[in-house]
């Protein structure tokens, strides 16, 4: 109880704040009342931190977004890395998200209380579980987050996405209600908007068959995912200190400037400038891209190097943050649609979504200067086409061109580094990613020492860092 009403005191302080608790025992539309309402916000704060906060952060490093230049940020650029390292990590999957949205379940038992909050509850559960078999493969699921189970067994990665898969299908359901709308304010994210959240949920679906390469499914789950814009499922910031988007407290205000910038590779991709840019030959604008606007929202410079822009971009004090969005349900139906349904699918939706971007996309400080995305054509991928100098097939090109824009887009976040390992095997089309050192790259989080002192049911043999998890083997 008390991770709860630590969240709980959190949430008290977020955005501005008191527009996210004011009237929350109003009874707007017959929302349910009920205690769940607190639990339920607490879930939300957590499931914040964990895609928002550090394991997104470490997620960046291994996926090579970051380098890590001091203190434990170095250790993780090094791959130096000990059980230890992902205690805090664990916690906030299963401490932090999954307890509390069991407890807000067993609340809503208590009170009666199915439908929307129902499926609200169980969207976050499957997004935090899902997210947890990415990054340590084999996790406990039908225990997790139970007080009153000691050793919670683990379950292997495959039937854990299935089982994710299963929960989401009965949120969807729980969503479609119509009735047990939570109180306002309690959901800070969609305020219990059952449509928005069920576009999240669809977006969810089709993030995990990504994660199982099960491309015709993926492809199928993101043309029911989020539509718009406004349906992202984005965390929402403020001005007070303790309420900022996290890279902002990260960069700005804790003391932790000197120990995290922006890599050399990734800083390739996106700088135009040969004075900032570390391999100009690798910079992935060409006469239809202008990536400028998108280093200036994601990046400034500063006395270390390359950082997050806390001023009025990616990383700005009510900034909101990346959690299930538009843009990745775009990327995802133009990765899926290209190996699902061939070239001309693929290329409609890459182009559907360098549209939305030539509008300003998710850029938030863009105005119009160096904001270009022109569509391509089919012949721009066909060999001495401008996205494929090096003449590999029409369909590698775009399949390229694709994983390298999400990439980009996915910037910060954990699912980047899902997509450097679930390609890795493709060596023609994949984003090329190096080791920091030595000749593999991470390919997982190390099961916590906190984990294996306790739970007698961890797996006998640790999987080492550099094994890969099974759905990327």
């Amino acid at each position: 109880m008390k991770k709860i009403l630590l969240y709980t005191l959190l949430i008290f302080s977020l955005t501005s704040c008191s527009h996210l608790v004011e009237g929350l025992n109003e009874n707007p539309n017959s929302p349910t009342n009920a205690a769940y309402q607190y639990i339920l916000t607490g879930a939300e704060v957590a499931n914040i931190v964990l895609h928002t906060g550090e394991p997104s952060r470490k997620a960046s490093i291994l996926g090579g977004y970051y380098t890590g230049i001091d203190r434990q940020h170095l250790v993780y650029t090094r791959y130096a890395v000990s059980t230890s390292s992902f205690n805090a990590d664990w916690n906030i999957v299963f401490a932090d998200v999954v307890s509390n949205v069991n407890a807000t379940l067993n609340a809503l038992e208590t009170s009666g209380t199915g439908g929307i909050a129902k499926g609200i509850a169980q969207t976050l559960n499957a997004m935090a579980l899902g997210t947890a078999a990415s990054l340590w493969g084999d996790i406990p699921f039908d225990d997790a987050g139970n007080p009153e189970v000691i050793n919670p067994v683990f379950e292997n990665q495959d039937a854990v996405y299935e089982k994710v898969q299963n929960l989401l299908d009965e949120a969807l359901s729980n969503l479609s209600a119509g009735v047990g709308r939570p109180s306002a304010g309690s959901d800070i994210y969609f305020d219990g908007d059952p449509s928005s959240w069920t576009q999240a949920a669809w977006t969810l679906k089709a993030r995990f068959y990504m994660h199982t390469k099960d491309y015709e499914q993926a492809y199928a789950a993101a043309q029911k995912g989020i539509q718009s814009p406004q349906y992202s499922l984005l965390s929402p910031h403020g001005t007070a200190n303790e309420s900022a988007n996290l890279n902002y407290q990260f960069f700005a205000i804790a003391v932790r400037q000197a120990d995290v910038i922006v890599s050399d590779f990734f800083t390739s991709l996106l700088s135009a400038d040969p004075a900032v840019n570390p391999n100009i030959a690798a910079y992935r604008g060409n006469a239809k891209t202008d990536e400028t606007a998108r280093f200036n929202f994601l990046f400034r410079l500063t006395g270390l190097g390359v950082q997050p822009n806390i001023v009025d971009g990616y990383a700005a004090q009510t900034a909101p943050g990346a959690i299930v969005t538009y843009q990745e349900n775009q990327l995802i139906l133009a990765e899926a649609g290209l190996r699902s349904n061939g070239f001309e699918a693929g290329l409609q939706h890459l182009n559907n979504f360098r549209s939305f971007m030539a509008s300003g996309g998710y850029l938030l400080n863009s105005g119009n200067a160096g904001l270009k995305y022109d569509p391509y054509l089919g012949a721009d991928f066909e060999s001495g086409g401008v996205e494929n100098v090096d003449g590999i097939s029409a369909e590698n090109a775009l399949l390229r061109e694709i994983l390298e824009e999400r990439y980009v887009t996915l910037f910060g976040q954990i699912e980047g580094f899902n997509d450097v390992r679930r390609t890795l095997q493709e060596s023609q089309v994949r984003v090329p990613v190096s080791p920091n050192t030595g000749d593999q790259l991470p390919q997982r989080y190390l099961y916590p020492a906190t984990e294996i002192e306790r739970n007698t049911n961890t797996p006998a043999v640790i999987p080492g860092f550099f094994e890969p998890t099974a759905v990327n083997q």
